[in-house]
């Protein structure tokens, strides 16, 4: 389970201007049952992880890739501050934002699974309040596949008042009607899941997600940060930039009273990378965008998911849990992100035309693949087809809400063709 020992590369061997140095680590890739071994480039992407130091404003990033013989990709450098006083290594801890959302689906999906719920169920069968205003016939698919209508709130509480957001939620009137259209959920979904997971189990989302997967596969990740932690992560930068004048969400975010504008704000604050860096917010559980820890925790939990939810000797998920999870529930005009998304329980995946091809590339060449990506540029996601899991994660942010250049480089370079 083990990789190879911890290789250092110096990045000017590559002629590149940069942090002094590129940790790299390949471990042996060897076939699991019913998997093919993975085929990236891993020259490829060392080279690429260094070109977005030197050329695209990298801070401080780490990649890594899982599959069932262990990690066999670690690439980090950089710093954890713009000071460049603290280097980031692979054991480095970051806010990874929406990437949160997989593990969070995830949780769900084990109680749904455990408690015998179907996607169908009812969200009022378990919470009753939940059904006013429209809402009684909202499945906990829709809560899953953002077709709830429930991304914005007409009076949005503090977003640290979990009592006061949850009872918004149950008397909230839908934004469209449930079931009929999809849109992305960017705060309010955490909530929702958060308040299924404590009604099934009776415990909180970030409670369960360390019983059922952090502590049995021993993961450094984190949905609700303890205190004695609090020292040890790296804080996350704003973007430098801004989205192009004409980027359509960019042009909804920035217009007052739209969907998409107040769905960013409901509920209300932890809106900066600055609040996101202070302690109190580290040590509340935000299952929708709180999520902290390493690219190595993310992307083996992603491994566990992509080799069918089994991990050594033990079951995590069953097959008839995931297998939907390979092909899009909903696909179309995102109302609030404003452009073509597609999810299925929970994970994004790329849209794909009608013959297949996908549209977009953010989750890898393969049809079948499903993740989630957060804010600023960090990224997760699990490979069925070759049984991998993959994620990036990185402290200064870019703009936008799907991945940029540094991200969309490090994979074109992943997944081309060694020689």
């Amino acid at each position: 389970m083990h990789p190879s020992p911890l290789r250092e590369i110096g990045l000017t061997g590559l002629g590149l201007h940069a942090p002094p140095k590129i940790h790299s680590r390949l471990g042996k890739m060897k076939p699991h049952a019913g998997h093919p071994s993975p085929a990236f480039d891993s020259e490829a992407a060392r080279k690429a992880f260094a070109e977005n130091f030197a050329h695209r404003a990298e801070l401080g990033a780490s990649v890594s890739i899982w599959n069932a013989s262990g990690e066999v990709l670690s690439l980090s450098g950089g710093f954890q501050d713009k000071e460049h006083q603290t280097p980031w290594l692979s054991s480095t801890r970051v806010l990874v934002w929406s990437a949160t959302k997989g593990p969070a689906a995830a949780c769900l999906l084990h109680a749904m699974e455990t408690a015998r719920l179907a996607p169908n169920t009812l969200v009022s069968h378990l919470w009753p309040a939940f059904a006013a205003a429209g809402k009684d016939r909202v499945s906990l698919g829709m809560l899953l596949h953002h077709q709830a209508g429930l991304c914005c709130l007409d009076t949005p509480p503090p977003v640290d008042d979990r009592a006061a957001v949850v009872a918004a939620l149950a008397a909230q009137t839908p934004a469209w009607e449930p079931g009929t259209a999809h849109g992305y959920h960017p705060r309010t979904f955490g909530f929702l899941l958060d308040e299924m997971v404590r009604r099934i189990t009776s415990l909180s989302l970030g409670e369960y997600w360390r019983e059922v997967f952090g502590e049995p596969l021993h993961l450094d990740f984190w949905i609700g940060l303890p205190p004695s932690l609090e020292s040890e992560v790296a804080p996350v930068l704003a973007p430098r930039s801004t989205l192009p004048k004409e980027d359509p969400f960019l042009r909804a975010f920035l217009t007052p009273g739209s969907l998409t504008s107040r769905s960013f704000a409901s509920p209300r604050g932890l809106q900066t990378a600055a609040a996101m860096n202070e302690p109190s917010a580290r040590r509340n559980s935000y299952p929708g965008w709180g999520g902290i820890g390493t690219a190595s925790a993310l992307a083996q939990f992603y491994a566990m998911l992509a080799c069918d939810g089994c991990w050594g000797s033990r079951r995590f998920l069953h097959t008839d849990t995931l297998r939907p999870l390979h092909s899009s529930m909903v696909q179309g005009q995102d109302a609030v992100l404003q452009m073509e998304t597609a999810f299925s329980m929970g994970f994004m995946r790329d849209p794909l035309h009608l013959d297949g091809s996908k549209k977009r590339r953010i989750f890898g060449p393969s049809p079948a693949a499903f993740g989630h990506p957060g804010a600023g540029g960090s990224c997760a996601f699990a490979d069925p087809a070759s049984g991998m899991g993959f994620a990036y994660v990185m402290n200064q942010m870019e703009p936008g809400v799907l991945p940029n250049a540094k991200y969309t480089a490090l994979l074109d370079a992943l997944f081309s063709t060694p020689e």
